[in-house]
């Protein structure tokens, strides 16, 4: 996949792309639609998605507590799987949100980045103040010389597909709900960093990882399946993952702690994907160490049954 990060600096190999516009935190089946959509309008022209960074909701309340589904790497890598060839990943800055619609259309799709087709969604707005309407973009794709389609909205049922019913049932503590929207498992994707070093005195050693920055998820344990993205230990995995502030030990960060069925070896620096599957239970407060192993242990040995019968 190729990377465009400033639509006033293209080269001519990624020009001419079709391509499904808009923000894919999550990369929902209503989102896999729209690039489906984008696939089947471009012919032979590559596969892109135009998108931006950061999320537009970041830029104008930076102060809002932490919504996204997926990082940017995150989204990169399910863009990928989706054989995506180009990723218009663009600058959102304040020269951008103060385009006008008809300047986004024509500075951004038509003239920078030469785009041959656009898919969107139904509700889709655009340029300054989202005034810009998908009857709008048809009239300035006639005028432009690009063409347009817009895509129907999906729902499963009464309710819509989309980031924020996901949202809502990572927050009830419900991720196959939101994994029949997404059309996958929600994956928490990152670093293993430095942690107390305490499930390895326990005997469950865990692959740390920072949630900042994130959609926090009901805080509890969970049955997961991880991928070990790179270095030696690069492979799938089953295992049992803590969400939360170890109020055992009295901290308060939130954090995200993996702990790998029949695994051995050093995460540390290693990139992992952790895809919540069932949520087991709540954090608790144990009367002591014996007790907090004791129920780690029937989590592994439920987590294990769940995942079993994947």
């Amino acid at each position: 996949m190729r990377i465009v990060r400033d639509y006033q600096f293209v080269e001519d190999q990624d020009r001419g792309a079709s391509v499904a516009i808009g923000n894919f935190d999550g990369v929902h089946i209503g989102h896999q639609a729209v690039i489906g959509l984008a696939r089947k309008m471009g012919g032979d022209a590559p596969l892109g998605v135009l998108t931006f960074e950061p999320h537009p909701r970041e830029y104008f309340a930076p102060t809002l507590p932490p919504f996204r589904l997926m990082s940017p790497q995150a989204r990169l890598s399910r863009l990928e799987k989706l054989g995506v060839d180009r990723l218009y990943e663009l600058n959102f800055n304040a020269a951008l949100a103060s385009l006008t619609p008809r300047e986004f259309a024509q500075n951004v799709i038509a003239d920078g980045l030469g785009l041959s087709h656009v898919v969107v969604g139904a509700d889709f707005c655009f340029g300054h103040d989202r005034a810009g309407t998908t009857d709008a973009l048809r009239a300035f794709g006639d005028e432009m010389g690009f063409g347009v389609t817009i895509a129907d909205l999906l729902a499963q049922g009464e309710t819509r597909v989309s980031s924020t019913a996901i949202r809502q049932a990572l927050s009830d503590g419900r991720p196959r709900d939101a994994a029949a929207q997404l059309g996958h498992w929600h994956r928490i994707e990152g670093v293993v960093i430095g942690g107390e070093q305490r499930g390895r005195v326990l005997g469950y050693p865990t692959a740390n990882m920072s949630i900042d920055g994130l959609h926090q998820p009901k805080l509890g344990v969970y049955a997961v399946l991880v991928e070990v993205m790179n270095g030696p230990h690069k492979g799938q995995y089953h295992g049992a993952a803590s969400m939360g502030v170890r109020p055992m030990f009295g901290e308060n960060t939130p954090n995200l702690e993996t702990f790998l069925f029949d695994f051995s070896g050093d995460l540390y620096g290693a990139t992992l994907s952790v895809g919540l599957v069932d949520y087991l239970r709540p954090e608790q407060k144990f009367d002591g160490l014996e007790a907090l192993v004791a129920q780690m242990d029937r989590d592994c040995d439920r987590a294990r049954g769940i995942l079993a019968a994947l």
